[in-house]
């Protein structure tokens, strides 16, 4: 069942990404022809506001034909005045940004159901102590609650770690242990540690651990909308930095997933409730939105890309390098996911 669940969630944000583009294509007054999840033969289709609605055999994307636009031949356009290559580039930008942008509102939006439903949140209780550290030195115990950081009320984890890391000098750390209130005074120190991608990195610390408590976040309307806008910033970044370092080789190939990563994770996600699924179904739209915009040919990015071109230069770019930059596109695209995918078998069988 949970499967099955994670199939619909993936289903649900390809369509809504192919949404994004369809909407910002019928406001430009562009000829929608296919409305597809899916590739390959089609399984299923109605027709509804002069499009074709389909499901397609291969679950592992989606895609929306417009009039005068085929990604398999770019040469091929047409004059009418409905058609996509009819519009002026910046339209045409407008139509292909869309679809990442309705990825970015629709993981907001789950974020947004997150903050309305109360996310649970790391306390500041202290897990262990290390021997030696600015924290044992200063007398810091196990269980103790950090409440506040100079003068700063501290309710969760993360901002304690944050206060720590921008501290200057010596921190006045307010604590509260067996229903007492204290003041230690701890001055970080610069530690090397890993960050999330598995690099070594320095950074100030005082040498303790969480006592992994949890607690509820009660927002209100505001914060939530904050919780919701900040979360899908942090989302972005997350990916964006993703992506960035395995360009540059930081992270290597093997830790590339595929479409079975995704689904296994928002599987295991379903059986822990809707929270976590809405949190990983967000994280996954966002990575939809990202990697779309990749200067790659197949890709929204890469149409963005020869519009850009057009807007500069004036003129279209010459129909043999279209033909060249899009089957080296696809040939780049279909290559990352057959490496997805082998990473995927790789991972399952041990």
């Amino acid at each position: 069942m949970s499967w099955f669940v994670a199939f619909l969630v993936l289903s649900a944000l390809i369509f809504f990404h192919e949404l994004g583009h369809y909407t910002a294509a019928r406001l430009m007054g562009v000829y929608v022809e296919v409305f597809s999840i899916g590739f390959g033969r089609k399984v299923a289709s109605f027709h509804w506001l002069n499009t074709q609605w389909r499901i397609a055999m291969i679950p592992l994307g989606g895609y929306v034909k417009m009039k005068g636009q085929e990604d398999l031949d770019p040469a091929k356009t047409s004059p009418d005045a409905d058609s996509y290559n009819s519009k002026t580039p910046l339209q045409r930008i407008v139509i292909l940004l869309a679809g990442p942008g309705a990825n970015f509102l629709l993981a907001f939006i789950l974020y947004l159901a997150i903050g309305f439903g109360g996310p649970q949140a790391l306390s500041p209780v202290v897990g262990d102590v290390l021997k030696a550290s600015p924290a044992a030195q200063a007398g810091l115990q196990k269980n103790d609650r950090i409440v506040a950081i100079n003068a700063i009320p501290i309710t969760t984890w993360e901002a304690m770690a944050e206060h720590i890391k921008e501290a200057q000098g010596t921190i006045d750390l307010k604590i509260e242990r067996d229903d007492y209130i204290q003041h230690l005074y701890i001055t970080p120190k610069i530690t090397e540690t890993e960050n999330m991608f598995r690099e070594k990195v320095q950074r100030k610390m005082i040498g303790i651990s969480s006592a992994g408590v949890t607690h509820t976040l009660n927002l209100s309307f505001g914060e939530s909308l904050e919780y919701a806008a900040n979360e899908t910033y942090k989302a972005s970044l997350l990916i964006f930095k993703g992506v960035q370092k395995l360009l540059t080789g930081d992270i290597p190939a093997k830790e590339l997933g595929g479409v079975v990563s995704i689904v296994q994770i928002t599987s295991d996600a379903s059986k822990v409730g809707w929270m976590a699924l809405f949190f990983f179904s967000a994280l996954i739209s966002v990575n939809l939105g990202i990697l779309n915009l990749l200067p790659i040919p197949a890709l929204d990015g890469g149409h963005i890309m020869f519009n850009l071109y057009e807007m500069i230069t004036r003129r279209v770019p010459s129909e043999a390098v279209l033909v060249n930059l899009t089957i080296a596109g696809w040939v780049l695209l279909l290559g990352l996911m057959s490496l997805g995918l082998y990473n995927d078998i790789n991972r399952l069988m041990g």
